[in-house]
């Protein structure tokens, strides 16, 4: 089965919290958004095992993302320019470039080449940036900016989880020490501590601000997995964001991402409590299993990448739809890892075409209107208009009971299957009491309910 596609919906931006329904965000036209799709570790930087990584193939990308009918990316950012997390030998190695800044030296960097001069901005990753946003915002694909990243710093192998970056002294021309109590992780880069690094933190993002402010397809990620000692400093560049934006022609959304938990461990609360209009939770409180309804207090962007890592299927994903979510999947575009389980693999498989179906599903929705209605379906799975429209999941197939007290006027029953295929009409039933219903095929399966087009509301 092929996985449906519809015409790719215009980016008509920039992305606003939908007032009516702020479970997503709503475009210039007032319709509210759902966002979803795959992203991957070097779609912004080449990063790979040689010295310098190989080009990354960003047209074949984004023809990937639009094969499967997605619609959001992450644009991937790195702080190491050399980093490795091997902790037995053979040692292999991971490289990314460009940078922000210009390798201008005098003098080499740890890693051989010449040191970064951070109070320049090398015009050229801009650029990169900007064409980058733009290419995918041509296909009608959003794109959060990655600004920071913060897992390579508390994870990866020493010692270059601290001698690959810009601002250990050894690697740039401007005296910058990031690491000022000697860690060797350089953690405190992720703080308000060090009032030199953060006004270069603070001039990079301004530069990120200016070159993609007139986009509409723009939203802003600060950091990914960062400990919770990057709270403060997080809340700071997310009202750093604002107050540029405040005085730009657009505003875009800023987000706040899990907490990397084993190390100054972050929590779900820390999100949530920002000033971000959107966040990524960590998997406690059921987002892998049992993602709980959204209340709108946020806009929830689920990612495989803090849930997992690399994981998921297509069960989480069209669970997490029917909750309010806005499912996202860290992607390794179909490369196999060494060992990896052919299960966990076919279900990488299965989140992917998932995704496009509920994307298609959802254009054709008024999704300003829908929300999660747990007790309307007796599988506890539904997002619902009630009186008007409902989407109910079946994860194990079988029978649901859907309660139409709503509206007494008669619904138009269709089948859909998860990963894509023909839909399947089913009958016609009244309204105005709860209705049976059962799946026409095995396994898992999707119930649409509309009401009959020309009859009142009663």
């Amino acid at each position: 089965m092929k996985t449906k596609r519809t015409p790719r919906a215009p980016v008509a931006g920039p992305l606003r919290v939908c007032r009516e329904n702020p479970r997503y965000f709503a475009d210039a036209r007032g319709r509210a958004v759902y966002l979803t799709g795959s992203h991957t570790w070097a779609n912004l930087k080449d990063k790979g095992p040689t010295d310098p990584p190989a080009p990354f193939d960003y047209d074949g990308y984004l023809a990937f993302l639009e094969k499967h009918n997605h619609n959001f990316i992450r644009l991937w950012t790195w702080e190491l320019t050399t980093y490795s997390y091997s902790k037995q030998p053979p040692v292999s190695y991971s490289y990314d470039a460009p940078f922000p800044w210009p390798r201008t030296g005098p003098g080499k960097a740890l890693d051989g080449k010449p040191k970064f001069d951070l109070k320049r901005l090398d015009r050229a990753y801009f650029a990169r940036l900007r064409d980058r946003v733009v290419r995918a915002g041509a296909r009608g694909m959003y794109v959060s900016i990655m600004l920071f990243e913060g897992h390579g710093l508390h994870a990866s192998q020493p010692p270059w989880c601290w001698h690959g970056h810009p601002f250990h002294p050894a690697n740039n021309v401007n005296g910058i020490d990031g690491d000022p109590r000697g860690t060797g992780r350089g953690l405190d880069t992720h703080t308000l501590g060090l009032r030199a690094v953060l006004a270069i933190q603070r001039a990079y993002v301004r530069r990120v601000i200016a070159a993609v402010n007139d986009l509409d397809n723009v939203l802003y990620e600060i950091a990914n997995e960062s400990g919770a000692y990057s709270t403060a400093w997080q809340y700071d560049m997310i009202r750093f964001i604002h107050e540029v934006e405040a005085r730009l022609p657009k505003r875009h959304p800023v987000g706040m991402t899990f907490q990397f938990q084993t190390l100054n461990s972050g929590c779900n609360e820390n999100l949530f409590n920002s000033p971000a209009e959107w966040i990524s939770p960590n998997p406690y409180g059921g987002y892998r299993d049992n993602p709980p309804a959204t209340d709108g207090s946020k806009v929830i962007v689920s990612d495989t990448d803090h849930l997992w890592g690399v994981g998921g299927d297509q069960v989480w994903v069209w669970k997490s739809f029917c909750r309010g979510h806005n499912p996202i999947f860290m992607d390794d575009l179909k490369r196999a890892a060494p060992g990896a389980d052919p299960a966990k693999r076919a279900g990488m498989r299965r989140a992917r075409r998932a995704m496009g179906q509920t994307l298609a599903c959802a254009r054709g929705l008024r999704m300003e209107k829908m929300r999660p209605c747990n007790a309307l379906a007796s599988s506890a799975y539904c997002l619902a208009w009630p009186g008007r429209e409902y989407v109910v999941y079946l994860p194990r197939g079988g029978r649901v009971a859907v309660d139409l007290r709503a509206s007494s006027a008669r619904f138009t029953a269709t089948w859909l299957r998860p990963l894509g295929g023909p839909a399947v009409p089913g009958r016609r039933v009244k309204g105005g009491a709860r209705r049976a219903f059962a799946a026409p095929f095995r396994q898992d399966a999707v119930l649409r309910l509309s009401r009959v087009a020309g009859q009142r509301r009663r």
